[in-house]
């Protein structure tokens, strides 16, 4: 036996309740490693000493390293105090508690050596956004889905709808034109919209932001998002804001106060700058902390309170006029104290309002109910554009990446996990796939399949293809009939219908196997591949509903 691959942390992602009274379990051996039984000695820690409940572990899954046990525990007492007790294939047993992998356990003062989950408090259960669960996004980068108002100043517009974008055009799309077509989508089967940002913006994207008070006119004002917001809960809707935290565009009025006042100025404070006053160089440096490598993008300094309210205070604005939820921008290069004090606010007016974090790499510590609620699932995409899209992935390394991605977080949270195949920061999945249709097709199921939240860049329907930025975010062909639209609609139906509880990967027979199971039933969807006679790559899916 693996001694020293047998892992479970306390209040962590491998122990948290479920519920007011439900503990889940998690506990990590290596993988393939043979055991006739895992299984949790367990009871109220104060009477853990003297007698014991009993209760077995299932394997749930497995990723690359480690197999994944899973238990959950109930009881009207929530004061926890458990061991794992290991029995090997010719009976011999071992202890796992606080002191590691024992052949001998002291139960008698095992209050010094046992795990503990010392008391379930109510408030650290993470909490589901009851909306969420039910959720579709349509996600639409404003300036290219469509224009709307034909009567708005159009002297911002530098390039013609049908052509291909570049860093810095503008196509003229709007809020209207959103609005205009929100029955299209709500017949996609789509019941929430991502939007990205609307602030007052000089770019096309509005991700530096001048002003945070009103929407861009480009886009149609406060005006057009109000109307926007009222249409869509019309249809049963939700509406996600892209939010911009991190950092402003270099014109917004506080920063230029610094860069006319240096130290003197009341804002001096709001942003990190190494000196009297910000300046930018001739090698394309600066002396203040920026977003990526965009002198013109000057970081907030989130660490200051002040700060801290004034932006809290932007979100509380947008979420009064009806905006059900935010989406996060760079959100893992603002302070933790932020967050926190921003989830607090949020919830403590609009508990239901969906918190979604922008992190490409390990987000853990964002999900553990006082951040986030869930963030954008950038390791999910890329496995399904590596195995559907650009075939470079196999079903087993597939399935091992899935796994290892679902047990980093807790089960609730992975209901909340906007999942995505592409979006305004990615080559489109058409792209990737060498225009590979049916990849396209058995993408999009695993997607609808897996458990989150799905998200679908716009013009998927179509399908618009394009390289990474700009290229992705191309304008919507509005002249184009879009193929996949009853399709899309087809798959939200088939969500409506699977089982919630357990998801989770495997692989089997080559085919990557994505499983959706509860307490009575269990759905797997396989996907597989055929190579046509041209050499073309063939995607093939199946379901099978089984009872557990």
């Amino acid at each position: 036996m693996n001694k020293y691959a047998i892992q479970h942390d306390p209040d962590s992602e491998y122990a948290y309740p479920l519920d007011g009274n439900t503990l889940r379990l998690v506990l990590k051996t290596a993988r393939g490693e043979k055991f006739k039984e895992v299984s949790v000695l367990w009871n109220n820690k104060y009477e853990f000493t003297a007698r014991r409940k009993y209760a077995r572990m299932e394997k749930l899954c497995r990723d690359g390293q480690y197999d994944y046990y899973v238990c959950d525990l109930r009881s009207g007492d929530v004061r926890y105090a458990y061991i794992f007790l290991l029995t090997l294939p010719d009976d011999r047993e071992y202890y796992y508690s606080e002191e590691g992998v024992t052949e001998e356990y002291d139960f008698k003062h095992g209050y010094y050596t046992f795990f503990q989950y010392p008391f379930l408090n109510g408030a650290d259960v993470v909490r589901s956004v009851p909306w969420a669960e039910e959720a579709v996004v349509y996600q639409i980068f404003i300036d290219r889905f469509k224009r709307g108002d034909r009567e708005k100043d159009g002297s911002y517009i530098t390039q013609g709808w049908e052509e291909l974008p570049k860093a810095k055009t503008f196509a003229g799309g709007d809020l209207k034109g959103i609005t205009e077509e929100l029955g299209t989508i709500r017949g996609m089967g789509f019941n929430a919209l991502y939007l990205t940002p609307v602030f007052q913006s000089p770019s096309n994207h509005k991700y530096n932001v001048t002003d945070y008070t009103s929407v861009d006119p480009m886009f149609g004002g406060d005006g057009g998002l109000r109307e926007l917001i009222s249409s869509a809960h019309g249809l049963g809707m939700h509406v996600i804001l892209d939010t911009v935290f991190n950092h402003c565009d270099e014109s917004h009025a506080y920063f230029r106060d610094v860069k006319e006042k240096g130290r003197s100025s009341a804002y001096y404070g709001w942003f990190i700058v190494h000196g009297d006053v910000p300046e930018k160089y001739k090698d394309g440096t600066c002396n203040y902390e920026i977003f990526a490598d965009c002198t013109y993008m000057p970081k907030w300094d989130t660490s200051n309170p002040e700060v801290r309210e004034y932006l809290i205070g932007v979100a509380l604005t947008y979420l009064s006029w009806g905006v059900d939820g935010l989406r996060l921008d760079v959100a893992d290069e603002v302070s933790h104290v932020f967050w926190r004090e921003l989830r607090r606010a949020v919830k403590g007016s609009y508990p239901e309002a969906l918190l979604i974090g922008e992190v490409w790499h390990e987000n853990g510590m964002y999900l553990g109910g006082d951040e986030f609620d869930g963030v954008m699932n950038y390791k999910l995409q890329k496995v399904y554009a590596d195995y559907f899209g650009s075939g470079t992935l196999g079903a087993k390394e597939a399935a091992d990446k899935i796994n290892r991605a679902v047990m980093r977080h807790r089960r609730q949270t992975n209901g909340m996990m906007l999942n995505f195949l592409d979006d305004h920061d990615t080559p489109r999945f058409l792209h990737g796939s060498g225009g590979n249709e049916s990849a396209l097709c058995a993408a999009l199921r695993a997607l609808y399949f897996t458990e989150g939240i799905p998200c679908v860049f716009y013009g998927t329907e179509l399908p618009l293809t394009g390289d990474g930025d700009p290229d992705c975010r191309r304008t919507y062909d509005w002249t184009a009939t879009p193929r996949y639209a009853l399709y899309l609609r087809e798959l939200a139906g088939m969500r409506e219908t699977l089982p919630r509880g357990e998801f989770y990967a495997a692989e089997e027979g080559g085919s990557l196997v994505l499983v959706r199971e509860n307490g009575e039933e269990r759905v797997k969807a396989y996907f597989g591949k055929t190579e046509a006679q041209d050499g073309t790559v063939l995607y093939e899916y199946r379901t099978v509903k089984e009872k557990k």
